[in-house]
């Protein structure tokens, strides 16, 4: 697909995210005039370097003036400052969606800042690796994975269609769903994991001295990939954990009861019980290979 889904977008957050949907913008949609807004000038000085925008800015408010499709993409914590200085600029018609992790506080910050007229679409394209910054993003980053779009009852249906277009154009495959029962998902598959991972690298770093230097020698597999999430942008997910809070916490006490199982099972010696579960969680590994999201 090509053509002009959109005259003006402006990107407010140029990150992996940001710079990756302005490479599909440029591959796929080279009429459409992109805006990037960043606070750092390091940042959209690479911006220009990388020929990413048309324009840049550091003020969300002169970035969204004359967009038809406004993009979120900075960490969660932003986001309600940046709806109230963008709403005076926003034109009647206009479309403001977001990349953030976490659908319900997004919703609770930014619905009742837009004007009349503009339509919100929230959104969660869920794809990532765990570098940041303009220069980590590339237009491929999508392709395959999934979108989970969150738009109220309310919202336009032809303003949702837009956002689907969009990210269909990026690649991805593209669901529907509440904004509480998105939240209580990723919990379990994206944030639980990063929680566990920091945890883990964190007990590494804290080892003696001569313990830890002979775990980042000899990491196998296993550590390996704890660390590559554990590198992770800490502001985002600072953010994230902090706005799915509830959601988060209720997934971390099933966690712990079910680790405490475990410890029980190791503790007995209760062969039957651990090779049950791990033949249980392989099958898991099984089927998100078989729906290629491995």
């Amino acid at each position: 697909m090509s053509g002009k889904l959109f005259d003006r977008v402006a990107l407010i957050g140029i990150g992996l995210i940001g710079s990756s949907l302005a490479r599909v913008l440029r591959r796929d949609c080279p009429e459409t005039r992109i805006v990037a807004c960043a606070r750092s000038a390091e940042t959209l000085d690479a911006v220009r370097r990388l020929d990413l925008a048309d324009e840049t800015t550091d003020d969300p408010a002169a970035a969204a003036d004359g967009a038809d499709l406004v993009v979120l993409a900075t960490p969660l914590s932003a986001y309600r400052e940046i709806a109230m200085r963008i709403a005076p600029s926003l034109r009647p018609g206009a479309i403001v969606t977001d990349v953030g992790s976490v659908k319900e506080q997004v919703i609770r910050d930014v619905k009742p800042l837009m004007p009349e007229g503009v339509h919100f679409v929230p959104g969660h394209p869920v794809a990532g690796t765990e570098h940041s910054g303009p220069e980590s993003g590339f237009a491929e980053l999508f392709r395959d994975r999934w979108c989970i779009l969150t738009p109220l009852p309310e919202t336009d249906p032809e303003a949702v269609a837009k956002v689907v277009a969009l990210w269909e154009l990026a690649g991805m495959r593209i669901t529907k769903m509440a904004a509480d029962h998105h939240d209580k998902v990723l919990a379990v598959t994206s944030h639980l994991p990063h929680l566990i991972a920091y945890t883990i690298v964190g007990t590494a770093t804290d080892l003696a001295d001569d313990l830890k230097s002979e775990v980042i020698a000899f990491s196998a597999g296993g550590f390996r990939d704890f660390t590559r999430i554990a590198a992770s942008d800490p502001v985002m997910w600072r953010d994230i954990f902090l706005a799915n809070r509830e959601a988060v916490l209720e997934i971390v006490q099933r966690f712990t009861e079910d680790l405490t199982a475990l410890q029980r099972a190791i503790r007995w010696g209760e062969a039957e019980t651990l090779e049950t579960r791990f033949r249980e969680t392989r099958a898991i590994r099984r089927s998100i290979i078989e729906a290629k999201q491995a």
